[in-house]
């Protein structure tokens, strides 16, 4: 089965580039310094436990910085499920890029998200409908 080459975009330097994902977590919070800018990462961690299902967990962090993105607008969108081949949307939405060389970080809050049993839930990042990347959020007992 062949699959078709993946969109790209020129970049400001007339190179075609596709949106490239330098950093992925899942955290308790995100500050970020008025003075400096610089971005604090609070409580990072990979999997969920509870006691009972369903379970909601009241607040998380998606944190990711992209990069090679052209200048111009963007679309970021987030999918999660038990299913890995069809998870549902939880995040969509725009991003500008002042050019292909800057890094973009992107702070997403998720609140009251509920697993309904444990397993592995599939995440999947997506920037123009291009799949960046595929992991997953374990939820436990």
């Amino acid at each position: 089965m062949n699959c078709p080459a993946p969109a790209r975009r020129p970049n400001s330097r007339g190179v075609q580039s596709k949106p490239n994902l330098l950093c992925w977590l899942t955290c308790d919070g995100v500050h970020i310094d008025p003075a400096s800018g610089k971005h604090t990462i609070l409580g990072i961690f990979s999997n969920i436990r509870a006691h009972q299902f369903p379970v909601t967990h009241p607040f998380m962090v998606w944190f990711l910085t992209v990069t090679d993105c052209a200048a111009g607008p963007h679309r970021m969108k987030i999918s999660l499920g038990l299913d890995a081949t069809n998870p549902t949307p939880l995040i969509a939405r725009p991003f500008e890029s002042p050019g292909p060389l800057q890094r973009i970080n992107l702070i997403n809050e998720i609140n009251n998200l509920t697993f309904p049993e444990p397993g592995d839930y599939s995440i999947v990042i997506e920037i123009d409908d291009e799949p960046l990347l595929a992991t997953n959020l374990t939820v436990t007992t």
